[in-house]
């Protein structure tokens, strides 16, 4: 969330900022009920002053032969009325953190302002768009033909949006995500994390999903916890509420999980083939740093997510998002953007984002620097990558006349061999 200092000290930058966002967002409440706490809390100080001052009178004053009892009597009422203060200073504290849980973080002064996605701003590419000398499938198809997804059975065990896949399909995804396992742990020295993919209410919170989010989450009632809808949540919230020491900074992270996601918002968008799931599995990279170098440490993390797509040899560009196409806890955001032959155009694999200390300030997550002040880390991630879309990306671009698959060599050792052909099993 936002600090609410900066909301009042730096009024007009952050309003300024706010505007550019998709939405219509206001600080006016946040310093209204601001204003409310600090009367309040600066009452209550005086109240506190005040009976501890007297009380310490009194017993001097009862030992002097004074009769105290009026004393007694208005201290007592004054604690009544200090409770009474308190409990107004919770309820309007309470409001003033849901109030600014509901405001979008600042974008950074480098992002693009922009309406929507198609002001985006392409910063680099590497390789041109695959060109065939025949007609190429999309990844649904190959899928189908050469019984790598079960669309119709994973429909039938789940719903919309659930897909099966198996043999060699199976044996491809696994194959991705332990060779991007391997890349970020062995050649980019991220430290493997295993984290649970149930969380609870606060681990949600402090990413950013909850509250504005929460009706695209799965929710199980019973233990109020929430199906993760990606790595980023269990493994940014490791160090809630903990204060780390400056030297034990930068550290990385990287887990391979099962994601799900109910994309309430998405209706009729990309609904063939597995690039909107409900359930998908991605390999993710989480930052935790010093704010000084923050912004350096987003362009190295989206590097380390590049090189999967290099090293597969797949086309892909990497665009700054602008202001409105920004998601509701970047300060910046990378999209790394695959060639998909079947749409022709470029698809999201992968976002990297520096959340600065918005995240940080939700989920308490701090370090002690070297003068011995407390002060709040920033917290970055990014996709390395969606699995399900580097899995059609290598089925569609990677395919041949004859409706193969070709492996990449990067992938060969993972995989086995070094193409998919039809069979007539499995």
């Amino acid at each position: 969330m936002l600090d609410i200092k900066r909301i009042r000290e730096e009024r007009e930058k952050v309003e300024k900022g706010l505007a550019g966002r998709s939405g219509s967002f206001s600080v006016e409440k946040a310093l209204q009920l601001d204003d409310e706490r600090r009367a309040i809390l600066s009452e209550v100080e005086a109240k506190k002053a005040e009976r501890n001052q007297v009380s310490k009178e009194i017993p001097l004053r009862k030992k002097a032969g004074e009769d105290v009892s009026a004393t007694i009597e208005r201290m007592r009422v004054l604690g009544d009325d200090i409770k009474a203060d308190d409990e107004k200073l919770r309820v309007i504290e309470e409001d003033l953190r849901m109030e600014l849980l509901s405001i979008p973080n600042v974008p950074h002064e480098s992002v693009p302002f922009g309406k929507d996605d198609t002001e985006n701003v392409e910063m680099r590419h590497f390789s041109e768009p695959t060109a065939f000398d025949f007609d190429p499938k999309p990844h649904w198809d190959l899928g189908t033909d050469l019984s790598l997804l079960d669309f119709d059975r994973g429909a039938k065990l789940s719903g919309a949006r659930f897909t099966i896949m198996k043999g060699q399909g199976a044996r491809l995804e696994r194959s991705i995500y332990n060779f991007m396992l391997d890349l970020h742990t062995i050649d980019q020295d991220y430290l493997e994390i295993a984290p649970p993919y149930l969380v609870n209410r606060a681990s949600m919170t402090g990413t950013g999903q909850l509250p504005k989010f929460e009706e695209d989450m799965y929710h199980c009632n019973e233990d109020d916890l929430f199906l993760i809808p990606t790595a980023e949540v269990p493994v940014t919230n490791i160090y809630r509420d903990e204060i780390l020491d400056e030297k034990d900074l930068p550290q990385y992270m990287t887990a391979f999980t099962p994601c799900f996601r109910r994309e309430a918002g998405s209706a009729g968008r990309d609904t063939r083939g597995i690039i909107r799931q409900h359930q998908f599995d991605k390999v993710e990279l989480v930052k935790f740093v010093h704010p000084e170098g923050s912004y350096e440490e987003l362009e190295k993390l989206t590097n380390d997510a590049e090189e999967v797509l290099k090293r597969l040899e797949l086309p892909y560009r990497v665009v700054t998002l602008s202001s409105g196409d920004l998601g509701f806890s970047s300060a910046k955001t990378y999209d790394i953007e695959v060639w998909m032959p079947s749409y022709q155009r470029y698809v999201e694999i992968s976002s990297c984002s520096n959340f600065e200390d918005y995240q940080a300030r939700r989920a308490n997550i701090r370090f002690r620097d070297a003068q011995g002040n407390v002060r709040f880390v920033h917290t970055l991630n990014g996709s390395g990558l969606a699995v399900g879309r580097t899995w059609a990306a290598v089925a569609e671009n990677y395919q041949n006349a004859d409706g193969s698959i070709t492996i990449p060599d990067a992938l060969r050792p993972y995989f086995g061999s070094d193409r998919i052909e039809k069979k007539t099993r499995g």
